[in-house]
Parts: structure tokens; sequence; C-alpha cells
């Protein structure tokens, strides 16, 4: 058993679900390394502290740079806002260091081509963590799309709904609400919602030609939590955008801060010459699937309960008929990195991977301004 020391920098929401993640995956995957959890990283001492006793981690830092410069640390999960991605990635390529990174890759496409070059320089393994590619009823789509069962492809649609921000009093900035603010989010609904709804489909149905978006700021000022001053909101609350893939088939994206009644609705549906899939976040485990040469008699959607061990990664849990949960995408994610390196291949999405996803939320945002058509360079 071979083992790979840790070090995470950031222990809010991701900072756990990765660390679960590290800690369960050699517990169900037969993996040539184990991960240790080396060290937590993180501003607040006393924080950062109790959040390394909780899940583990045998020390901790105050000061990323000081990681970075540890002997025992082989990779890097970086958990902080966007807009510490970027110096962060960068120096840990440059010190040898593997690099998990949260999505969005960063907070631009210019910072994105930065920390690209700087982990391909250096050689260093490296992915972002898009974890819904790694629900096993999303990565089964994946693979009816790829085996043709679906035929051509006409339509993609995907939303990502969400109520948590329409509150005019509610403060911008700081911890939990940082994605709020412009200058660590780097961008609301798109960076932090369509990002994971774009990623799912480029690896679903391929690139994304251009885009048409509309954007919109519902409440424009806000308090900031660590001035006090009420100052302009700068992220989008909202937007919604057209889009044409390279194969033909068009799409529609919606994702808002401001649905009432909506927590977390991640959907998506594909229309293709002779099937359709359709996938929905709250029931994570069930595949929708229509299939057009089915008996006139017998045709209509069913619900594939993706549970039985000839599903993607079910094998590894429990007996068909049990369903896991979110939390399992990221255990999943950590397996299939562990694999990458037995293997010495990289795995899905790299930095360069993930830089598409940031090219088309930089055209989608630059649309919303424009009001015009964008192509995506990629």
């Amino acid at each position: 058993m071979k083992t790979l020391n840790v070090g995470v920098i950031g222990y809010g929401f991701m900072g756990r679900a990765h660390s679960n993640a590290y800690r369960t995956v050699g517990n169900f995957f037969d993996i040539a390394h184990q991960p240790v959890l080396k060290a937590a990283c993180g501003r607040n001492e006393e924080n950062v502290k109790a959040f390394a006793e909780k899940w583990g981690y045998e020390s901790v830092e105050t000061d990323w740079r000081k990681l970075l410069e540890r002997d025992d640390i082989d990779a890097i999960d970086i958990c902080t806002q966007n807009n510490f991605h970027c110096e962060i990635a960068i120096a840990a390529a440059k010190a040898g260091k593997m690099i998990l990174c949260e999505k969005p890759l960063a907070m631009n496409v210019a910072e994105g081509e930065q920390m690209v070059a700087a982990v391909e320089e250096a050689g260093v393994p490296n992915i972002v963590w898009y974890n819904y590619r790694r629900v096993p009823a999303v990565t089964m789509a994946k693979q009816l799309i790829d085996e043709g069962r679906l035929g051509k492809i006409y339509h993609y649609r995907a939303q990502f709904l969400q109520d948590w921000t329409i509150a005019e009093d509610l403060p911008q900035g700081g911890a939990g609400l940082w994605r709020l603010d412009v200058n660590e989010a780097g961008s609301g609904v798109t960076g932090d919602l369509l990002a994971h709804c774009i990623d799912t489909a480029i690896w679903l149905n391929g690139s994304i030609d251009k885009v048409s978006a509309m954007t919109e700021t519902f409440v424009k000022e806000r308090m900031h939590n660590i001035s006090g001053q009420v100052e302009k909101v700068g992220i989008d609350d909202a937007c919604a955008f057209l889009a044409r893939f390279a194969n033909g088939s068009l799409a529609v994206f919606e994702s808002t801060r401001y649905a009432r009644g909506h927590k977390a609705l991640y959907t998506f549906e594909i229309n293709g010459e002779h099937a359709s899939i359709a996938w929905d976040l709250h029931d994570l485990h069930r595949l929708s699937y229509f299939d057009h040469k089915d008996d006139s008699n017998l045709r209509g959607w069913r619900s594939i309960h993706v549970t039985d061990g000839e599903h993607p990664y079910m094998d590894k849990w429990w007996v068909p008929g049990l369903q896991i949960g979110y939390e399992h995408s990221f255990v999943h994610q950590v397996a299939d990195f562990l694999q990458g390196l037995e293997e010495g291949k990289p795995v899905s999405p790299t930095f360069r991977e993930a830089l598409e996803t940031q090219k088309i939320c930089e055209a989608v945002l630059e649309s919303g301004k424009s009001g015009a058509w964008v192509n995506v360079e990629c």
C-alpha cells in the first residue's frame, strides 16, 4: 500500500466533503494508494484546529505557503474561495505538489490559463472537483451516449435553481457569504452553479461553439460583512443562456438563486434521434430513459434505478436496490484520481479541460453584458 499525504486548504463545506472522501475511499475501493490526512490549513487557528481534530488530520497550518514548503505533503487540495485558486495552484505546481482544485478553476480565463501553464510545465497530476460527473446515473448517461443509443443529439437543456439569496438584507462577503462578493467569487450563479451544468454538458455532448445570454442582479447593493459598508453587488443572481454545440445540437441553460422553493434543483435532459435521457439531483440515483425503438404499445419513459453492480461504481457499494448519495460522488473522484496515479494517466477533468468550462462561463458573462452572441474560443 502506497500513501498519498494530503494537505487540504480550507475547512468549509467542500473541505468536509473532500475529507470524507479521503477517509472513505480505501474502505470500498481496492486502490494502491491510501490517502493520509496529513495537514489542514486555514487562517483561523482555532477553527482549523477544531476541523483537524474532527476529521483526523495529523497537523494544522495557518499559512498555506508553509504547507507547500513541507516535504511530507504530496498533494494540495484547494478548497478556498475562488480568488485564491490561481496563486495557490501556481505555487503548488512550482513546489512539485499534485493539485486537486475546487470548481470553478479560477476567477477568469486569464487566471485559468496561468494555472494550466503552471501544472503542465511542472508535470504534476491535477484535477478539478466537478463531482457531478461521478454520480453513477450521470456516468451511465455518458455510457449510453457513447454507445450511440441516443443517435444524433438535437437538444440539451439544464437548470440549477436555488433560493437562498432572496432576502434584501442578506449581507455579502466573509465566511459563508463570499459567493455574493464578486472580488472573492468572480461571478455569481454562472461560476458557482452553471459551471457544473456546463462541465456536465460538454462531457456528455461535446464542445460549445457560441452562446447568447442574459443575466440579472436583483439586489443592487448589500452591506459588506468585512467593511461594514453598503456596497454595489457585482455578481449575477440569475443567468439564462442559449448555446449551440459543435455537433449542431441546441441548448438552453438556466440558473438562479431566486427560485423560491428550490434549494439545489439541478436537472438535465438530452433529446436524441433514437432516445432521450433525463436526470434530477433530487433523485440522483435514478436515470430517466425513453427509447423510441420500444414497441409502440410499451413505449414510454422508464426510470432506471442505478444501483446494480453492473452500473457505474455501484459494485463497490451495497447490494442492488440500496442507493448512495451526493457525498459518494467525491469518493468516486478520489478513487479515479488515485487509479490515475497508479496507471500514470491524467484523470478528467484536468485543469486544461476545466479551462474550457471557464471560457464558456466568460463568454456567457460577456454576452449577458453585450446582449450579443459570443463565440467560445476553445
